[in-house]
């Protein structure tokens, strides 16, 4: 046998390695196959072609080991639980590009799924290898390495803290400045993983000068990083007052307001999550975003976004109202209470009505004057609906339950009011009868339209514990009218007239005595007259 026939042999032997790497890669790449993957011992199989003497087996191996490890928790457990890990990263300052690259896609796909098999990924050296990726000359390994980090750190703050003490943040601030867009996208989303968790994480992020380079990103075209980067600030500014200001001097506003009307609908959200967690810390800040013209943008956003969209939008309106009431005012003017009462109507989901719910409470909550505008709306027969509605959530009833009392405690418009009479429970009924026991002592239209729509007769059927607050508003609004007519409309007195006119003893002559009467006068004129022709 010659040298040729040989070499032929071990030809194919290679191709046939490379060729079964390369499919189970592409098996793994659908969910649906993993099982049977599992079944024929795939693992088993890659993991000595880990070191294979050929660096494209080596990497395509890697590939499918990470696909495997993507779509299934089990499986990436069982990587870990094989001792697969280490192998993977034995001798990898030796390796090229395109293994690096696989490696942080095994790590980043074990890693993803919970923060004990991260927590398994760092004892396992991963962490360090991903952080010394984060130098890399190559692009594409900084950006996988950026991707693994963002997945370690976003389980929670000790994984993310964890990253920050091995060096993580400065490198990505640097990775921000590359000329790749990718890395870019990345570095972003990982800094937006690690300042989220909270108020001292989100600082170090701003102490290594990440946010100039963050806002410079909004402005960006790419619309990826747009969102990444707007993420990010987010993450930042939600924690405090002096986290929110740093994002502010980067004159990032209105600019992020033009981004509502951006035509993805992922920036959009992302822009009103940004400006709800600047305007939600003070007063100064809220009256800021006013002053650009937040309003009508997040008013604007409410009226023609979706569901997920609109959430931030209707928070952000809450939490600019809730500050004072001439930002309420300004709310109203923009019809604010309008497209907040369209959404109350249509929405289905709980969370988005509860929000919604709230943030109505929050513009209502100041003066009769806000409160009337939000009854004008039609929106308290819903609010009662959904308090009532025993589908609603229980967080849905806590919120109608606060903002019906901040409302009806301000709300002097009756014609509003009436009609909460005949379905509040005890609880809710109580501030509906306060309301017109201010009102009714005062008003003599208010008591005429009070009797004449039923009113005073509903007020009279309520059973009232002796001693509470509701029989005191009872009490008070029956003195605010005759005793005759608390009579007439009191349970049973249609009933107790009947029973008087069955028992009444009628006092007038009958009808037959009149009749005997009548005709004794005719006769005795009669004799009478006899007795004179006769004489």
């Amino acid at each position: 046998m010659t040298a040729r026939s040989i070499l032929q042999v071990f030809d194919r032997y290679q191709k046939a390695r490379l060729l079964f790497v390369q499919s189970v890669a592409d098996f793994a790449s659908r969910p649906n196959n993993i099982e049977c993957l599992e079944a024929a011992g795939a693992l088993d199989l890659l993991h000595p072609l880990l070191t294979d003497f050929v660096p494209s087996i080596q990497h395509m191996a890697a590939i499918a080991l990470g696909k495997i490890a993507s779509n299934d928790h089990r499986l990436a457990q069982a990587i870990i639980r094989k001792d697969i890990l280490p192998h993977l990263l034995q001798n990898i300052d030796k390796q090229n590009k395109f293994y690096k690259k696989a490696a942080l896609f095994v790590i980043r796909a074990i890693a993803k799924h919970s923060s004990e098999l991260a927590s398994i990924v760092i004892q396992n050296n991963g962490l360090d290898f991903v952080i010394h990726s984060l130098e890399d000359f190559d692009a594409i390994v900084k950006e996988a390495a950026a991707w693994a980090l963002g997945y370690i750190a976003r389980h929670n703050k000790t994984l993310a803290q964890t990253s920050v003490d091995a060096g993580a943040v400065p490198l990505l601030v640097l990775c921000l400045q590359e000329p790749e867009l990718y890395v870019k996208q990345i570095a972003a989303s990982a800094l937006c993983d690690i300042s989220k968790h909270d108020k001292d994480l989100a600082e170090v992020v701003v102490d290594a000068g990440a946010v100039p380079f963050l806002a410079k990103a909004v402005s960006n075209p790419d619309t990826k990083l747009k969102r990444q980067a707007l993420s990010a600030l987010t993450s930042i500014a939600k924690h405090s007052v002096n986290l929110a200001e740093s994002v502010i001097e980067t004159e990032i506003f209105p600019d992020v307001l033009v981004h509502m009307a951006h035509p993805d609908e992922c920036v959009v959200k992302a822009a009103a999550t940004l400006t709800r967690e600047i305007c939600k810390h003070t007063l100064e800040m809220a009256q800021l975003i006013v002053n650009i013209g937040g309003i009508g943008a997040l008013v604007e956003l409410i009226d023609t976004s979706k569901q997920t969209v609109r959430l931030p939008a209707i928070m952000a309106i809450g939490y600019i109202a809730g500050h004072s009431d001439q930002l309420a005012i300004a709310v109203i003017g923009s019809k604010g209470v309008i497209h907040l009462s369209a959404a109350l109507h249509e929405e289905q989901n709980d969370r988005m009505l509860a929000v919604t719910v709230w943030a109505i409470g929050q513009i209502g909550k100041h003066t009769p004057e806000h409160a009337k505008a939000v009854a004008v709306a039609n929106i308290l027969p819903k609010l009662l609906e959904l308090y009532n509605d025993a589908n609603s959530s229980e967080d849905l009833k806590s919120k109608c339950n606060t903002t019906l009392k901040q409302i009806l405690q301000r709300c002097m418009y009756i014609e509003a009011l009436e009609p909460l009479l005949h379905d509040s429970p005890p609880n809710i009924l109580k501030y509906v009868l306060g309301q017109f026991s201010k009102v009714l002592p005062n008003d003599a239209r208010a008591r005429r339209l009070f009797v004449t729509s039923g009113g005073l007769k509903k007020v009279q059927e309520i059973q009232a514990d002796p001693g509470s607050t509701l029989l005191e508003y009872i009490q008070i609004i029956n003195c605010c009218f005759p005793e005759e007519i608390i009579r007439y409309y009191s349970p049973g007195y249609p009933d107790s007239l009947l029973e008087a006119v069955e028992q009444y003893q009628p006092k007038c002559p009958s009808l037959f005595a009149m009749e005997e009467h009548t005709f004794s006068d005719t006769d005795s004129k009669d004799s009478l007259s006899s007795h004179h022709e006769h004489g």
